[in-house]
């Protein structure tokens, strides 16, 4: 079940790069185009998709509460695909998402900013200036998204095992780089103990989505953990109203086995008005 994951900057060749990989290792790509065909089964619309994927908050709160639902769905959609091994994730977050899981092979493509936006301005018959205005947005963007999402930094070369610079790097050697790599023994011999990893993140985030189906609940403070599908509930609510609603939630989902309950119930204090 091996896998591999890709963080690209915008420009740098990691479209072609990453579909002749996917080729040439008989891998299922797992990108924007085949989240969106099966999304329709998640409950998710086009719409979800567009406001939620490798998107940074807007800091509005029913807006964010509604992505954040969303992109729940589409990282288990993600970690799905991944269970079924022999497959590559292309963006979101995937490196960060598999944190855990031993034998992902994590690579990055990149390439100077200006090299990017004249790629750019190329493929999409683009003026130089929009372009460049594109790609500087598209880098913050999904630079935002992992700070906020995964709390690390995009362009933290530690974060990948294979980082490679397309300036100088041709598309074949950049394939041959990946196809090699992803076969290291180092990988190879974590793959069994992977699956039970990723059994777990599936029930995890299975059950952050059942939590966040109902926002009233305020089920943001609460902590799962899953070991051996037993789910492990800590952090705390604001009612007991609340606690049974996300203890029900976590043991009525798909894979659980058990759920353990230690969510403190801490009330709102209200204070007297000064005057």
């Amino acid at each position: 079940m091996a896998i591999i994951t890709i963080s690209r900057e915008m420009g740098s060749g990691g479209i072609p790069i990453v579909h002749e990989a996917a080729e040439k290792l008989g891998y299922t790509l797992v990108d924007g185009e085949a989240i969106a065909k099966v999304a329709p089964q998640y409950g998710l619309t086009p719409e979800d998709l567009e406001n939620a994927d490798e998107k940074p908050p807007a800091f509005v709160e029913t807006l964010d509460q509604k992505a954040e639902h969303d992109l729940h769905l589409i990282e288990l959609i993600v970690l799905e695909y991944a269970l079924k091994g022999n497959v590559i994730i292309y963006g979101r977050g995937g490196q960060d998402l598999l944190k855990g899981v031993k034998n992902v092979f994590r690579v990055r493509i990149v390439a100077p900013f200006e090299d990017r936006v004249e790629r750019w301005a190329e493929r999409e018959w683009l003026d130089p200036d929009l372009a460049r205005a594109l790609v500087r947005r598209s880098d913050q963007q999904r630079a935002g998204f992992i700070k906020y999402f995964f709390d690390r930094d995009w362009s933290d070369p530690l974060g990948y095992d294979l980082v490679i610079n397309t300036e100088r790097i041709s598309e074949e050697t950049a394939v041959k780089l990946i196809c090699d790599g992803v076969k290291d023994k180092n990988l190879v011999e974590q793959r069994g103990s992977s699956k039970k990893v990723l059994a777990d993140l599936i029930v995890r985030k299975r059950v952050e989505i059942a939590v966040l189906s109902q926002p009233d609940h305020d089920g943001n403070h609460v902590s799962i953990d899953v070991c051996d599908a037993v789910v492990t509930l800590g952090g705390h609510v604001h009612s007991e109203e609340a606690r049974r609603f996300v203890v029900d939630a976590a043991a009525g989902v798909e894979g659980a086995r058990g759920v353990v309950d230690n969510i403190k119930v801490v009330e709102y204090r209200s204070f007297p008005r000064e005057h």
